[in-house]
């Protein structure tokens, strides 16, 4: 008589054990972080990608939740983590001693890059780009004096609640995180630059890279810093460096016809379906031309000159973008200002000195100062008030201001010629106007990942963990979850462009939509529902596997993987 012993969900695990075991993972945990004597059980290195693969799979960091979740997939860990796997190896005590470890500074810095050298090593990524930037993650926390949680600028809508601010760069084209960085909620972003770079140097160990950034990288500082270390940077310029003033004398000689404009176009989507028809010329969505410039930095003997390039480029929705708002602005202007005029009941009839107050203060809020013209007429009118219970009869003089405004033709005609106009600066002088432009347009790559640290794949904020050195400790974590879900995505996605061949079937209710991009997400999603049954039949303990779809393996093979790391599962 056969006898059910257990049914595991084994879904997407062996796929992402598999892809920390190409990453080293476990190994280089255990050379790096040293376990405490008193440690029983696994390694600290396999915990921690036990913890992944929950974390991953579930899209939740909780502590308390993985020691549960293990006991239901012992079959499953025994084959793919280790064989004398228990699920007390996750009890909250051993995953916050990974927390622990990972908040060293000095260990997690060694780590980080020698994980970085083998994972460029190992999938021959290219170094040419490295994207920075920084984003912040709030939870329920007291702030204390010289703690990690404090109030600061909150990226996330939260500036009732403190935060801790992440500094990351990330590889192109996958957005793979190469060092992380944990600092108080408080700090500013600009001297937060050097220190990455610094740490990308030590990891990847190469000169001549790319570093982009956004506006808060421009620092003369930072750029003379990329320029004297034998890299170059892009990064765009903000109205404190190059003012509206400063933007009309670059853009006068192009409006004299003595600068010629080099054209943007629109790059081609990988997503588009195939059609027979002849492809539509591509679209023009960007100009602009270069002005090479001298920086210096520094005094004296240690002073450090270099060539700057400026690309000044005009981009079309964004001008567009921009004139739409400006004349909705003038609008709201000019009819809060006829509002002034507006008397009666419940109204304070405003003197001369309070209605000029009143339109200034308006003109600042809606950014039209100069663009407005307005003009006060003042009349005075005598009123015979009658006598009315104890007041007397009496005469009154009402002074009334009527406002009326204009545009200012020319300020407007001049504000539109600087509309949807930027400057970006790079120490390539080589780098081309469409190059920068595509360059700084890719800094979503780099959003992603922070929209991965605080979504459902890796559900970081809000935070309730009660240290700031576990803090620290997790948000490492996460980033090596950050690179696991990169790195599967960019397998899959040259696998395909190398055959020229789509993905389908991902798509819940649209099985024939095809990707020649598919996320991460959805290649996990994918192996849901695959189930090992384990039974005993006559005294016989068998394992029966839920077969692979035809997706299931096909992602396995542009992931260059064998079945067997399910099949495996059967003994």
């Amino acid at each position: 008589m056969a006898q059910l012993i257990a049914n595991e969900r084994v879904d997407d695990i062996p796929l992402l054990l598999n892809q920390m075991q190409k990453l080293n993972l476990s190994d280089l945990v255990d050379e790096y972080f040293k376990s405490h004597g008193n440690w029983k059980g696994i390694s600290l290195g396999k915990v921690v990608v036990g913890w992944l693969a929950y974390i991953l799979s579930q899209g939740d960091h909780r502590l308390n939740q993985v020691e549960d979740w293990i006991d239901g997939l012992k079959e499953t860990f025994k084959v793919g983590l280790d064989p004398a796997v228990r699920s007390l190896d996750f009890s909250d005590d051993h995953l916050e001693t990974v927390l622990d470890q990972f908040s060293n500074d000095e260990q997690w810095d060694s780590f980080e890059g020698a994980l970085s050298r083998h994972t460029l090593r190992v999938y021959r990524l290219s170094r040419e780009c490295i994207r920075l930037d920084t984003t912040t993650a709030y939870g329920h926390r007291e702030v204390e004096a010289e703690g990690l949680f404090q109030f600061g600028h909150s990226k996330d809508y939260r500036p009732d609640l403190p935060q801790v601010k992440i500094s990351q760069a990330a590889l192109d084209p996958l957005g793979l995180p190469v060092s992380t960085t944990v600092v108080s909620g408080n700090r500013g972003d600009d001297p937060l630059y050097i220190p990455e770079i610094e740490k990308v140097q030590a990891s990847v160990q190469s000169s001549g890279l790319l570093y982009v950034g956004d506006s808060k990288m421009s620092a003369l500082e930072t750029r003379g810093y990329i320029a004297q270390s034998d890299n170059h940077y892009l990064c765009p310029l903000p109205a404190v460096q190059v003012s509206q003033a400063d933007l009309g004398e670059l853009l006068a000689p192009m409006w004299r016809g003595e600068e010629s404009l080099r054209q943007v176009e629109s790059q081609i989507k990988g997503n588009e379906p195939a059609s027979e028809e002849p492809s539509a010329p591509p679209e023009v969505i960007a100009e602009g031309f270069d002005v090479t410039m001298t920086q210096s930095l520094g005094d004296g003997v240690e002073a450090f000159t270099w060539k700057e390039n400026w690309l000044v480029v005009h981009s079309f929705k964004q001008g567009d973008r921009q004139r739409k708002s400006l004349d909705k602005r003038i609008e709201k202007a000019t009819d809060s200002i006829a509002e002034l005029n507006v008397t009666g009941r419940g109204r304070k009839r405003l003197s001369v000195d309070e209605t000029v107050d009143a339109v200034q203060q308006i003109l600042k809020r809606y950014k039209v100062t100069q663009l407005v013209q307005v003009d006060y007429e003042t009349t005075t009118q005598t009123i015979q008030k009658r006598a009315y219970k104890d007041k007397p009869a009496r005469t009154l003089t009402v002074t009334t201001v009527t406002v009326t405004t204009r545009l200012n033709p020319e300020a407007y005609q001049h504000a539109l010629q600087l509309l949807g106009w930027r400057v970006y600066a790079s120490n390539d002088l080589n780098l081309t106007v469409p190059e920068a432009v595509y360059g700084y347009r890719n800094e979503y790559l780099i959003e992603r990942c922070f929209g991965r640290y605080k979504g459902k794949s890796l559900g970081l904020t809000p935070i309730y963990l009660t240290t700031d050195e576990r803090v620290k400790g997790l948000i490492r974590l996460l980033s090596l979850g950050l690179r696991i879900l990169c790195l599967l995505e960019f397998s899959v996605r040259c696998a395909l462009e190398l055959d020229s061949q789509k993905l389908s079937g991902l798509y819940a209710g649209n099985p024939k939509r095809a990707t020649v991009q598919p996320t991460a997400e959805l290649l996990l999603r994918a192996f849901r529902g695959i189930t090992l049954t384990i039974m005993e039949i006559n005294g016989v303990c068998q394992r029966f596997l839920s077969p692979l779809s035809e997706l299931q393996q096909r992602i396995l093979r542009l992931l260059g993987v064998s079945d067997d790391i399910y099949l495996a599962l059967t003994g």
